[in-house]
């Protein structure tokens, strides 16, 4: 009974030690190209690299019932909106009919598309250049304990993670910051006191967001908000690439983890001298 247990023991020993040596290295190189196929497509630079970011003509449709009171066209190139015309009709304002423009010399960032970008990169980072030793001659990992596998894809995936957050939910902004920010100043002419506006990412969605605050009977400020949007395919990609890469790393995790079940392996300490 004790010999069959110690070929069992063996057989898992020399399995985890592929597991290491080869197929964690092909898992992570696959991972490496899902990360550079979605750096195409967002405002990235990455040597030797095409691009996929392009300006891109959209018209932002609004909600049923509204179709008469907000017309937005946009030019984006990656996390830019270069240009917009914004006509907006306000049937309770003193100027009813409003019109503001994005320039090319003053443009609109899209500060979640600007973070998710960042997350993406950091993500790379920790697969193409690596703080764990890496074997330059068979051009791969030389990972030596589960610890460090499971390290560097709890590293990976907390990046992505937070790029894909970055995409799905937007910050939540006060109208005060939101009159205060930076891309305000980009709008021509001025926007007017009693008005917001706001552009954002949720999902795959560019959406903008007008705000209009008026005083009620009673002395209280109340909202009429406008709102139109467009999906945004290269979003769509990208959204898809952040979720395949978070499986095919929670996949390689439960992998390694699978052996961890095993105590008599001792899988997070150097078992086998052979690997080094």
């Amino acid at each position: 009974m004790a010999d069959f247990e110690n070929e069992e023991i063996n057989a898992l020993r020399l399995e985890f030690e592929w597991l290491l040596n080869e197929e964690v290295s092909v898992i992570l190189a696959q991972m490496q190209n899902i990360l550079l196929e979605c750096c195409r497509r967002m405002p990235v630079t990455i040597p030797d690299l095409e691009s996929l970011v392009k300006t891109e003509k959209y018209s932002l449709s609004q909600n049923t019932g509204q179709q008469d009171q907000l017309k937005i066209s946009v030019h984006l190139l990656g996390d830019n909106i270069s240009f917009a015309d914004i006509n907006l009709r306000l049937h309770k304002h003193t100027v009813p009919n409003q019109r503001f423009i994005v320039q090319n010399d003053c443009q609109w960032k899209l500060n979640q598309i600007q973070d998710a970008s960042n997350h993406l990169m950091a993500a790379l980072s920790y697969l193409s250049a690596p703080p764990l030793r890496f074997d330059e001659d068979g051009n791969k990992f030389d990972f030596t304990s589960a610890d460090e596998v499971i390290q560097m894809i709890n590293n990976v995936m907390n990046c992505l993670h937070k790029g894909r957050n970055a995409l799905i939910v937007p910050k939540k902004r006060t109208i005060e910051e939101l009159q205060n920010s930076r891309n305000m100043k980009s709008l021509q002419p001025p926007v007017p006191n009693d008005l917001a506006i706001s552009f954002y990412i949720q999902s795959h969605k560019l959406i903008c967001a007008i705000y209009h605050m008026q005083k009620d009977q009673h002395g209280f400020t109340k909202f009429d908000i406008f709102q139109a949007e467009t999906s945004v395919p290269w979003l769509s990609e990208v959204l898809v690439l952040f979720t395949v890469a978070l499986q095919v790393c929670q996949q390689l995790k439960d992998k390694v983890a699978v052996f961890s079940q095993y105590k008599d392996m001792n899988i997070n300490n150097l078992f086998a001298p052979s690997l080094n």
